[in-house]
């Protein structure tokens, strides 16, 4: 009975030595990553920023621990979730998308935030400036907000006779909405056409915007800039095939998934780039002297199979301008 006890009280001791060599081991810092999005509809920006947190040297579950909040396309819950991440004393937060860092700027003015954007990170108050960002914030742009114009004239080389167009936007994203509803009206003037905007911000909506959009006799849509819609990119994109709508987003997966069209920055690099940048912030790199980074290159997609579909011919000229063209 001596000798059973003996070795009860061995294995004991081995069964303790992991948790004692885990309570010697340093702790390892912490980054809290929240999106509008969710991780199912996001495969391809955590893909980007999983690689841009290795460039930096951080490794998630070997050196580093990143602790997600998803909204869900619930832009009303992000306050709630910035705070629970301010509440666990995170080292940095990454904020993917315009309301996600709105949320995160307005819960912490200590902690290092590294966002990505598509608008004026200045415009809608993230930053003082992109070269001197100030404070606690610093990320990276693709100023595709900036870019509706561009999608709009595209849209309509596609569509000369149309005069009715529409736009979709999210209304739960107040500062980014009004930008984006700005430069939508503008672009539309300048163009000679007659725009309608329609609002969406739950799954519900889509269909009731696509039937107003029809009802509306709309040659065509355009969707704003929005992490909510980026997340839904492919449910979009048979939508508006189903119903017979020329439409254009920003990113690629959006014609890669049956889209008409796409026009915008790269949105695995911009997140790959808000990995870097948070990387850097672990470091101990000052938010306040990191300049803004800007993705100056757009990319336009052309989906010629949908195109086909929707009995439209697409000029060689546009077709040339692409950089790539799906068939």
């Amino acid at each position: 009975m001596k000798r059973r006890g003996e070795f009860i009280t061995l294995l004991g001791g081995a069964a303790a030595w992991p948790l004692v060599a885990r309570a010697q081991q340093p702790t390892m810092p912490v980054v809290g990553f929240i999106s509008g999005g969710s991780p199912e509809t996001m495969i391809h920006q955590l893909s980007g920023f999983q690689e841009g947190l290795r460039a930096a040297g951080y490794v998630e579950g070997r050196n580093v621990v990143v602790e997600y909040r998803w909204s869900q396309g619930h832009n009303d819950r992000l306050p709630m979730l910035a705070a629970d991440l301010v509440h666990l004393q995170v080292s940095v937060i990454a904020a993917g998308g315009t309301p996600a860092a709105l949320a995160a700027r307005a819960a912490s003015s200590m902690i290092p935030i590294a966002f990505y954007t598509a608008a004026d990170p200045v415009e809608v108050g993230l930053v003082t400036s992109l070269n001197r960002p100030g404070g606690n914030l610093t990320g990276v742009t693709s100023l595709s907000a900036e870019l509706v114009a561009k999608r709009l004239e595209l849209l309509h080389g596609l569509l000369p006779t149309a005069k009715i167009v529409a736009a979709l936007i999210n209304p739960t994203s107040p500062a980014l909405a009004e930008t984006l509803s700005r430069n939508f009206e503008a672009a539309a003037h300048s163009l000679g056409l007659e725009l309608f905007l329609l609002h969406a911000s739950t799954e519900r909506d889509f269909d009731t915007a696509i039937a107003s959009l029809l009802q509306l006799r709309a040659g065509g849509l355009v969707i704003g800039t929005d992490a909510f819609f980026t997340s839904h990119s492919a449910q979009l994109a048979a939508l508006t095939l189903r119903h017979a709508i020329p439409t254009i987003y920003q990113y690629r997966p959006f014609a890669v998934a049956g889209g008409l069209m796409s026009y915008g920055g790269n949105i695995s690099e911009a997140y790959r780039l808000t990995g870097v940048y948070s990387g850097r912030l672990l470091k101990g790199e000052k938010a306040a002297d990191l300049p803004v980074q800007q993705s100056t290159k757009a990319e336009l997609i052309v989906n010629l199979k949908t195109a086909k579909a929707l009995g439209l011919e697409v000029p060689p000229s546009l077709l040339a301008r692409a950089d790539e063209v799906i068939e």
